[in-house]
């Protein structure tokens, strides 16, 4: 991954070397995320920057990317998985071995953006530039696994950058720009482009798929997200979804892969990553794991005063005060340094899964299959402000890429068009059964059926326990009182989320910025919609998974 800034709209009159330096300026905010070279794009409408991490094509593909005409310049954050299919069928004349270039080949084919863009299997937020046609198309990936800010400058020119941090003092109207759409200039409209049946429960009703067929999906998915031409390596918390990744990308790692026209896979030795306070639940369950699939396994150990010194910087670089993000996101900030230093500069995670197959511990409580299988929407639609935040921001503030094989779209709609009622835990039946008997045989039982540990409570309770008692003494009550008078949107309910907002603010002051993070109370990371289904959710006092702990003995009593 990379980050990308863009300002477009401009005028003649406009100060074209001023705006120029300005823009790398504000570039350089997210360079951190980029840290291999940077590229610059000035025309008379548009100057684009690009800060690299290298990780497909080191040598040739740097950007933005040009056509032979010089006509296009692409800047883009992200991955095409399928782009060695989509240059096969494709006629353009391409200068690099990157595979973000299929986009200028696509936009080259004469389709709208809406249809051209939907045929990318990838993660992306990118800006095009068409100096034929005056043209500019900007779009995010259908989950938002890369994140991607926009808003107007004083002069209402139209600006995009990854982080909203090269925006802030710029743009006054800042927003996230919307995952699965596309905005294209020669209407100005912003259009969803993807569209998927299965997002009606009506369309999944009575659809079963095999377990074979799941495995086989989901192993496909991890075989795609390894390509790349630099080490990796996985994240391995030791819960079912990190350990399945570490499970088939340690099989790719020692074989043969047959479309493949290289000995070994793209990098042969795999090594797996853990982090966690001294006897954390999910260092123990991470070695388990690791010992028997033979990953070169690190376990890194932090202490709570390390965790509370980098607040601050994990606020600003992850640009959220949503409470259980920040929990999650400060021991994964503080592992992503410890991965840099050892040379890694991509690693595979397991976000996604609870949202696909209902894998946190409310979804005990779904009340029917549909009501199951809208809330897993609901949350797939949500990622992109939590989970694929935490991951992709937190290990991107130290230049090391995160991918996630449980969002492949391919994956996503084997997974997605299943009828829910095969997903529903409950009556003896645990949490993602469905996902754990296709893999049946791949890991030790004591991890293949571990029961599910919210990121922030398995790196050790007394990280949260911490967290709260600091916020007790940093936030008085009189502070605490005049919540709603200093943060009348979203006000804080808790001294711990006082404590990240007033952080929060420091970085990025101002109502638009405060609307970037979505509100609502939750419980388990369940939606606001979900509390209705048990009474007992609405009294919950924190979003913590424990909050929900016995929900899952009671439904294998």
């Amino acid at each position: 991954m990379c980050s990308i800034f863009g300002m477009f709209d401009l005028q003649p009159g406009d100060d074209l070397a001023g705006l120029r330096q300005q823009a790398l300026e504000l570039s350089q905010r997210q360079r951190h995320r980029g840290p291999d070279w940077s590229g610059v794009f000035v025309d008379a409408g548009v100057i684009l920057v690009h800060e690299r991490l290298a990780i497909v094509d080191p040598a040739s593909g740097a950007q933005p990317l040009r056509s032979r005409d010089g006509a296009l310049a692409l800047a883009v954050n992200g991955e095409i998985y399928n782009h060695r299919e989509l240059r096969a069928a494709s006629g353009y004349d391409f200068t690099t071995g990157s595979d973000c270039e299929v986009i200028n080949a696509l936009h080259r084919e004469g389709a709208t953006p809406a249809e051209w863009v939907s045929r990318l299997n990838g993660i992306f937020a990118f800006a095009l530039w068409d100096s034929a046609e005056s043209r500019y198309v900007i779009a995010r990936d259908p989950i938002g696994v890369c994140p991607l800010y926009w808003g107007h400058d004083g002069e209402g020119r139209l600006c995009v950058a990854s982080e909203m941090k090269s925006l802030v003092g710029l743009c006054h109207d800042v927003a996230s720009f919307p995952p699965g759409h596309v905005y294209d200039s020669a209407d100005g409209e912003l259009r969803r482009y993807y569209h998927k049946p299965w997002r009606d429960y009506a369309v999944t009703q009575g659809h079963e798929v095999a377990p074979a067929q799941l495995r086989a999906a989901f192993e496909q998915a991890v075989h795609r997200q390894l390509m790349t031409d630099v080490p990796y390596g996985v994240l391995l918390s030791g819960g079912l979804d990190s350990s399945l990744v570490a499970a088939c990308a340690a099989r790719f790692a020692r074989h043969r892969v047959e479309d493949d026209d290289r000995a070994e896979a793209w990098w042969p030795r795999l090594h797996s990553f853990a982090i966690g306070l001294e006897g954390s639940p999910d260092l123990a369950a991470a070695q388990v794991a690791a010992d028997a699939l033979g990953t070169v396994h690190h376990g890194f150990v932090y202490t709570f005063w390390e965790g509370l010194d980098a607040l601050p910087e994990v606020i600003r670089h992850i640009e959220t005060y949503d409470v259980t993000t920040i929990r999650a996101s400060t021991p994964m900030y503080l592992l992503a340094r410890r991965i840099k230093a050892m040379g890694v500069k991509m690693v595979l995670s397991g976000e996604g899964s609870d949202e696909i197959f209902g894998g946190y511990l409310y979804f005990h409580k779904a009340p029917s299959a549909q009501a199951f299988h809208e809330e897993t929407v609901r949350k797939l639609d949500a990622l992109h402000s939590y989970d694929c935040l935490r991951a992709n921001k937190s290990m991107m503030a130290w230049g090391v890429e995160a991918r996630v094989p449980f969002l492949d779209l391919d994956f996503l709609d084997v997974a997605m068009g299943m009828d829910a009622r095969h997903k529903m835990a409950g009556g003896g039946r645990i949490e993602k059964a469905v996902l754990r008997e296709a893999f049946q045989g791949a890991l030790p039982d004591a991890i293949l059926w571990r029961q599910k540990e919210q990121f922030s409570d398995g790196v050790g309770y007394g990280w949260i326990d911490g967290l709260k008692a600091h916020a007790e003494q940093a936030v008085s009550d009189r502070e605490f009182a005049a919540a709603a008078a200093r943060f009348p949107h979203n006000t804080p309910a808790t001294k711990e989320a006082y404590l990240y907002r007033r952080i929060f603010e420091r970085f990025y002051p101002g109502q638009a910025c405060a609307e970037t993070v979505p509100g609502g109370k939750s419980i388990a990371c369940s939606s606001p919609a979900a509390l209705a289904w048990d009474p007992a959710f609405a009294a919950a006092a924190d979003p913590s998974g424990r909050a929900v702990r016995d929900v899952h003995q009671q439904a294998l009593a």
